[in-house]
């Protein structure tokens, strides 16, 4: 069984995303069910198909959820220090041929978001990080051809 890494803050909404399914989600779709029985005919009650999808959907996220939690290896970045890029840097990136400066979270695949600076430990660019420190140079494969970054700050936050 291998071990998911993950930051307390990744957990945490993990774990409430789970609540919510388990004392809202479920309860609610439940009842819904038993509405559209009501309603008769089954076979011919597009209510109930959906809400028997949407049950069907509420289940598996939940297994998955306690699947994925029961796995995490949940690591306290604010204990981390150093120089070194690893899970739970936050690093800033010169892009070698425009310049343009990005910065970055490495986090777990749970609670990887592009949106706010948060890239998975499994991705290409967090795979060409590990190890590195401030002014080495990352060569990344990247859709549109190959991509060089300069580390220009590593920090743990």
């Amino acid at each position: 069984m291998e071990k998911i890494p993950m930051t307390p803050a990744g957990i945490k909404a993990l774990e409430d995303e789970l609540r919510t399914l388990r004392s809202v989600e479920r309860p609610g779709v439940i009842k819904a069910i038993a509405e559209a029985r009501e309603h008769g005919d089954l076979s011919e009650n597009a209510e109930y198909h959906a809400a028997r999808e949407r049950q069907s959907f509420i289940e598996g996220r939940i297994a998955e959820l306690e699947d994925v939690i029961s796995r995490a290896d949940v690591i306290d970045i604010t204990k981390l220090s150093g120089s070194t890029i690893r899970f739970g840097a936050t690093v800033t990136l010169a892009d070698e041929d425009t310049d343009e400066e990005v910065t970055y979270q490495i986090v777990g695949p749970h609670e990887a978001n592009l949106e706010a600076g948060r890239i998975s430990i499994a991705s290409p660019l967090a795979k060409a990080l590990i190890g590195k420190a401030s002014g080495d140079t990352a060569e990344v494969a990247a859709p549109g051809g190959s991509r060089s970054y300069e580390v220009v700050k590593v920090r743990f936050i």
